[in-house]
């Protein structure tokens, strides 16, 4: 069966690898994007063109404004501007605390099969 299954999905073979691939990037790209040295180094050469003249104080405050945004993931639009525009974030992972009760699989229970 995955003989004959492969053979049928062969001519999507490369869109397979193109979106695996495109996956891989996508991932490398967030991982760079949030690292703590990146954003560092960018912080520092803000700090490094405002102590060189190259731009404003006022400058230099968006630009950090702008990297710590992306760091915490907050727009940085004021409310009211109906800009709109929020950044994706990746869905928080749900933990079991003690209080809630763990989902049991009823089908298995040897009472139900009893008819108790």
């Amino acid at each position: 069966m995955d003989i004959l299954f492969s053979l049928l999905t062969l001519p999507y073979a490369p869109v397979r690898g193109l979106t695996a691939v495109v996956r891989v990037i996508a991932r490398e790209a967030e991982a760079r994007q949030y690292n703590p040295a990146n954003i560092r180094r960018e912080l520092e050469e803000l700090d490094q063109a405002a102590a060189a003249g190259d731009i404003t104080p006022q400058e230099r405050d968006r630009g950090q404004q702008q990297v710590l945004d992306r760091l915490t993931g907050t727009g940085g639009a004021p409310a009211g501007s109906g800009s709109g525009a929020t950044p994706a974030r990746r869905p928080a992972a749900r933990r079991r605390t003690a209080a809630q009760p763990r989902r049991v699989d009823r089908r298995d229970d040897p009472e139900r099969r009893r008819g108790w």
